[in-house]
């Protein structure tokens, strides 16, 4: 008899997204604290730190790392519970073959905040679309 797996969608909100992160390197991040958070974001920009409140949120993301030109993004788009771990499912997009994209060194990354919860995670990137 196969097991049954029971999944919820969780709501998230984007706290921030864009191409221009200064980690380098792949990563995915799960941060329950409001220190881990300052670390973070200290190694990810400068500037402000976003608000969290995580009495009741926590945050994940994808950082993809470093791309040679810009039109590459990364972007969670669902995240639910799976029986007792949360996964995280994000896509990568690259620029079409034909288009012309400037030279430059871009890090792409996408920060979401959702329900506070003590479950692990586990992060599954999904198939381009065409």
């Amino acid at each position: 008899m196969a097991a049954t797996l029971l999944q919820a969608t969780l709501t998230f909100t984007t706290i921030a997204r864009g191409s221009d992160s200064r980690l380098q390197e792949p990563w995915q991040a799960v941060i329950r604290s409001l220190d881990e958070w300052r670390v973070l974001w200290k190694e990810h920009r400068s500037g402000t730190v976003p608000e969290v409140d995580f009495s009741t949120s926590m945050v994940v993301g994808v950082f993809i790392g470093s791309r040679p030109t810009v039109g590459y993004r990364v972007d969670i788009v669902t995240v639910r519970m799976e029986d007792a771990v949360v996964v995280v499912e994000y896509r990568e997009r690259t620029p079409a073959p034909d288009v012309l994209v400037g030279q430059m060194l871009t890090s792409p990354f996408h920060l979401v905040s959702l329900p506070r919860n003590a479950h692990p995670v586990q992060f599954r990137k999904l198939a381009p679309t065409p």
